[in-house]
């Protein structure tokens, strides 16, 4: 990896509070790109929400700014931002943007090289595109839920995760922002990017709606190997009451298994449906005779593709974490030390020592504004209007 972050001396504007936007500027930032969070000023007669320090991982190496982009003064602070950045992310209602004056047509028209990002749950445009939503209602629509394991009472499961909003939505902005940087070196030109999650959780379940497309046949739990189909790929409980992953999908790495675990007879039976539930009562009751982690350290290094299920508690302390260096601490004014997610994604860098989280009230509005020339009264000016903060 070269010495400089791949996106340094990018400068990027993120009108995004939470959600997808918010997670796409965090790794946008994590490859060194300079992100600057947007938001409203706070209101004179209410109190601000703060976020808890933690969220985002506490906005590390991003700066702050905020503009009332109602008022005519607030805006045009912000256009004279815009007019210098490099990429524009946010995650208003489809029109929101215009009708503030700070959508694609107005910035573009005074920074012709912009990138501006635009996430929303069902995109611009279409017959959802209006509708509110949240991660579970894109997994929803997507097939993603439908396809997922059932409760009790035959509903689907909800995802132990924000996979949407993640993937879906925050991956595939930041992918798509940096493909458009990459387009921008051959043609000076900028981009509107239309991040839709929901079309980002389409794209997920491309394996089972192409299957879908080329044969007719409805995926759906235990339509498959990956959905629980066979005994071969699920989930088991051990001895001490704690869970284990079994995903041995090839015929080696189930052969393996078998032979671990003294089940040689269903070597040759892996994917024959007829025996399904007799190999997963015998898989239920091997695993049932030891710990958790007793099968895990056997297994593990034995090539049968098993993991342990671990808590969010156990999964920060995992020594394989460790190595990886994944969690990293941060120092804050009133907190003092905490630990956070690391730059994780590959080829991004790491600072030596702890990160810096600040306190969410501090802004660097007055700084931003006089590197784009607005001089001390003006920028005092706008403070005492409360249009700047």
């Amino acid at each position: 990896m070269s010495s400089a972050p791949a996106l340094e001396g990018i400068s990027i504007l993120d009108l995004a509070s939470v959600g997808p936007g918010a997670r796409a500027s965090r790794i946008l930032a994590d490859y060194g790109a300079d992100v600057v969070k947007i938001g409203p000023v706070p209101a004179r007669e209410g109190v601000q929400i703060v976020p808890p320090v933690y969220a985002y991982s506490g906005h590390r190496l991003m700066r702050r700014a905020l503009f009332d982009l109602k008022s005519e003064s607030g805006r045009n602070a912000f256009m004279a931002l815009a007019s210098e950045a490099d990429v524009i992310i946010e995650s208003f209602r489809p029109g929101v943007v215009d009708r503030l004056g700070i959508g694609y047509e107005a910035v573009s028209a005074v920074n012709p090289a912009i990138i501006y990002c635009s996430t929303s749950g069902f995109g611009q445009s279409g017959p959802k595109s209006a509708w509110a939503g949240h991660d579970l209602n894109y997994l929803a629509l997507s097939g993603y839920l439908h396809c997922s394991g059932r409760q009790a009472d035959g509903s689907p499961a909800l995802p132990g995760a924000t996979v949407a909003d993640i993937a879906a939505g925050g991956m595939q902005a930041a992918m798509a922002t940096m493909a458009a940087l990459v387009a921008r070196q051959k043609s000076d030109e900028g981009c509107h990017l239309d991040v839709s999650i929901a079309d980002g959780a389409f794209a997920m379940m491309s394996l089972y709606i192409d299957e879908h497309l080329a044969t007719g046949s409805e995926p759906g739990p235990g339509h498959n190997i990956l959905t629980g189909r066979y005994a071969c790929y699920g989930v088991y409980a051990c001895a001490d009451g704690l869970f284990l992953s079994v995903a041995a999908i090839e015929a080696r790495f189930w052969h393996n298994l078998c032979s671990a675990l003294d089940l040689d007879r269903f070597t040759g039976s892996q994917m024959d449906d007829s025996r399904q539930q007799e190999i997963h009562d015998a898989l239920v009751y091997v695993f049932a005779t030891r710990s958790r982690d007793d099968w895990s350290d056997l297994l593990g290094p034995a090539d049968c593709c098993v993991a342990p299920v671990l808590t969010v508690g156990e999964a920060v302390e995992d020594a394989h974490y460790a190595h990886r260096g994944v969690v990293v601490e941060a120092e804050h004014a009133d907190e003092g030390t905490i630990r956070q997610t690391g730059t994780v994604w590959a080829g991004t860098g790491s600072v030596s020592g702890p990160y810096e989280v600040r306190d969410a009230t501090v802004t660097d509005t007055r700084q931003l504004l006089q590197d784009v020339g607005y001089v001390e009264s003006s920028i005092d000016a706008l403070v005492e209007q409360g249009v700047v903060a």
